[in-house]
């Protein structure tokens, strides 16, 4: 017989084709991968990146300031002098760019209180006695398209002092919250007053000082610091020699009330508070720096003193701390004229660095925290530009608990954003990763055992008419659309659990046992009656067997849940085992995301099966094992890898699933386990809050991070999966 060479070389050439485009198509599938893993590292390395300070310009000073500030852009520096002059200096080149003289009359200015950083609201304390609140304004304007910052005084209440004390105050501490205007200074015997005003303003928007109460009284202890949280709910009194922390609850003027004592360790240095004014934190002698903040102990008891976490310089005496106004970073300056940046939440120290050869005097960032003022001894002020974008970002603080402000013990927390401008985020990935693990094992849980059953019946037992009835149903419920099937979940499937669950928990013991006994009695039945069903279609009398099973059980739910759960199950389990009980669970994920993940393992599994070779299985029977004997120990060794592929596609189609996971869950990332709890997976977090997170931001690069995760997870799973297929590849290719 002649051969066609023209047709011999055309089918060598369409197979050296076929051979090189299946190669590009692998290797485009691996550049992709890299590009993709390439990009989600670019957003994500800068989280990392060291912090800086590099100093700008020095202004001339010829004695230390009482106070320092710098308004928002870090152009435009104020110095607050004994004299009751406000100096205000360019940041950029040291120049004076205006003075204002405080209306003292024959007065000093004894002490400067920060009543408010936002608002650049600050309060002078007078030799009289007297407190002078002020604000400093920055009007911006462009003059030919350049920036000009012009900056002024205001007073909210006139330019006459307030009356408060018959003397100067040695430590004042003032705040202005909702219209009352408390103040707290320390006499010159160590009596701490207390005075408050509330504004009144006049339909013709006159501002009125009405004098609401008055208090003294002698603290246990020294007050050398005085802190008054923002909203004039604690006071802090601080004894540097004795190395005391004491917290008051306030009530207006009247005297305070001692809650508790704490021991600090060494002589204060230094009382301040973060960001937020929640924390307080306190330098020793011992080069310590602690945060404290009130907790309770006890469930139900009572808030204490808490000492959270501790920090230390390396050697060197603290002479100033300064916090950054809305994130809890601080800044602490030794004798060695060392600037340590920390970050209080983290727990880390971000930045360590010389910033002068003379002991730094005060330290006092701008609004935005990239302007750092360092005064001196000698009164110069050098200005430092701070670079530090994400100092929010460490190992403990994405993987471990973590001790929040106005928590009573560390936990794992997601909450990216509040409406309160105080607000820390909180940045964990653990309750996410959690979620994303738990919502794939419960789907898992359910798909496996229905998907490859499932296959196995239909490839090894089925009749082939049937079989093509019903791989491509199965098959066509995979390009259902994973958002109607969390429609579903979320807004039939939820209510129907949470109205039916002793049924819920009947059909899941019932059905798989109805399933073996309906085989048995079948196999019991008259053969007359056996042999009227083709052979391969016993399958559809199981149809009406299941329904008559789910109606019995969601029958007996209400008499059940009635006689054994005094009529309600959920409260019956939270009353008996504490198990709480959330209407988006973990159950109804399952449920959904098991119905979306059975297709796919569902069809690979039963190719996998149906593609053993016949002759495998007809050597087997013909040596006298039985079906079962011939699928437990021919078909189904032979077809492990393909079953195990098929578990690990369905494993990875769960853990990157977000559409049910969002729709179906209450979308709480919380590292609860229990099947009635809600949950957050990585992916559906991502999708929830990246339209909403700033280009850039901390937030922004974290969900970067998330989705690298999520990314390096799957990868794992993925080549876990190669590996272990082609381990049972070798082992079983030789049956």
């Amino acid at each position: 017989m002649a051969v066609d060479n023209n047709f011999v070389r055309w089918r060598h050439f369409k197979d050296k084709a076929a051979k090189h485009l299946v190669g590009i198509g692998g290797l485009a599938v691996l550049v992709a991968l890299t590009l993709i893993f390439v990009y989600l590292l670019t957003e994500v390395l800068p989280l990392f990146k060291a912090a800086h300070i590099t100093p700008r310009t020095q202004i001339t000073g010829t004695a230390p300031a009482l106070f320092l500030s710098s308004e928002e852009q870090g152009e435009i520096g104020m110095r607050s002098l004994p004299d009751g002059a406000l100096v205000f200096s360019n940041l950029h080149t040291g120049e004076l760019r205006k003075k204002v003289q405080l209306p003292l009359g024959a007065n000093t200015v004894s002490s400067v209180a920060e009543i408010n950083t936002d608002q650049a609201y600050y309060a002078a304390g007078l030799s009289d006695g007297s407190v002078l609140p002020y604000k400093t304004t920055y009007t911006v304007t462009y003059p030919d398209d350049k920036r000009h910052i012009e900056p002024d005084i205001t007073y909210p209440y006139g330019d006459k002092a307030l009356p408060f004390m018959p003397e100067a105050s040695r430590v004042l501490a003032v705040r202005d919250e909702r219209g009352t205007l408390l103040m707290v200074g320390v006499d010159a015997v160590g009596a701490v007053h207390l005075k408050a005003f509330e504004v009144q303003t006049s339909l013709l928007g006159e501002t009125h000082m009405q004098e609401t109460g008055v208090s003294r009284f002698t603290p246990p202890l020294k007050a050398d610091f005085l802190l008054i949280d923002p909203l004039q709910s604690w006071l802090y009194v601080a004894d540097a020699a004795a190395g005391k922390l004491v917290l008051y609850a306030l009530k207006g003027a009247a005297e305070p009330r001692l809650v508790d004592t704490a021991d600090i360790g060494g002589k204060v240095l230094a009382a301040e508070f973060l960001g937020g004014g929640i924390s307080v934190i306190t330098a020793d002698s011992r080069g310590k720096i602690v945060q404290w903040f009130p907790a309770r102990r006890e469930a139900k008891g009572p808030k204490r003193l808490t000492r959270v976490r501790e920090f230390e310089i390396s050697g060197g005496t603290i002479t100033a701390i300064t916090a950054e106004p809305h994130r809890r970073v601080f800044a602490v300056a030794d004798d060695r004229g060392i600037v340590t940046l920390f970050h209080a939440t983290a727990q880390s120290k971000i930045l360590e660095t010389q910033v002068a050869e003379t002991p730094i005097h005060s330290l006092a960032f701008n609004p935005r925290a990239h302007t750092l003022l360092s005064q001196l001894q000698d009164g110069h002020v050098q200005v430092l530009d701070v670079e530090n974008d994400h100092p929010e970002v460490s190992f403990s603080s994405l993987w471990g608990k973590v001790w929040y402000e106005s928590y009573d013990e560390p936990k794992y927390l997601w909450q990216s954003s509040a409406a309160n401008a105080d607000f820390e985020p909180k940045f964990s990935l653990t309750p996410l990763t959690l979620g994303t693990l738990k919502g794939a094992f419960y789907a898992m849980l359910f798909a496996v055992p229905i998907a490859i059953l499932g296959a196995i019946f239909t490839a090894n037992f089925m009749s082939p008419a049937m079989r093509q009835i019903v791989k491509p149903t199965v098959e066509i419920m995979q390009a259902l659309p994973t958002v109607i099937l969390g429609f579903l979940a979320g807004l039939w499937l939820a209510p129907f659990v949470e109205s039916n669950l002793p049924g819920v928990f009947l059909l899941l013991f019932l059905l798989p046992m109805s399933l073996p006994l309906f085989g048995y009695v079948w196999m019991r039945a008259p053969a007359k009656l056996r042999l009227m069903i083709p052979p391969g279609w016993e399958a559809a009398l199981l149809i009406p067997s299941i329904l008559l099973v789910t109606w019995l059980c969601f029958a007996l739910a209400s008499p059940i849940e009635l006689a054994f759960f005094g009529g309600n199950m959920q409260g019956w389990m939270d009353r008996s085992f504490g198990i709480g009980y959330e209407q988006r669970n973990c159950l109804v994920v399952g449920i959904a995301m098991g119905i979306a993940v059975i297709p796919s393992i569902f069809s690979i599994t039963e190719d996998a099966i149906f593609s053993v070779p016949k002759q495998l299985t007809l050597g087997s029977l013909a040596l006298g094992a039985t079906q079962w004997q011939t699928l437990m120990g021919v078909v189904l060794p032979t077809a492990s890898p393909g079953i195990f592929s098929a578990v690990m596609i369905g494993l990875g189609r769960a853990v990157g699933e977000t559409m049910i996971v969002l729709m179906a869950t209450g979308n709480t990332p919380v590292t609860d386990f229990s099947l009635f709890s809600g949950m957050r997976t990585l992916s559906a977090n991502v999708a929830v809050e990246m339209p909403e997170s700033e280009v850039g931001s901390t937030h922004f690069r974290i969900l970067f991070l998330a989705g690298l995760v999520l990314f390096l997870l799957t990868f794992t799973f993925n080549t876990l999966a190669e590996v272990v297929r082609q381990r049972l590849r070798e082992k079983y290719s030789n049956i």
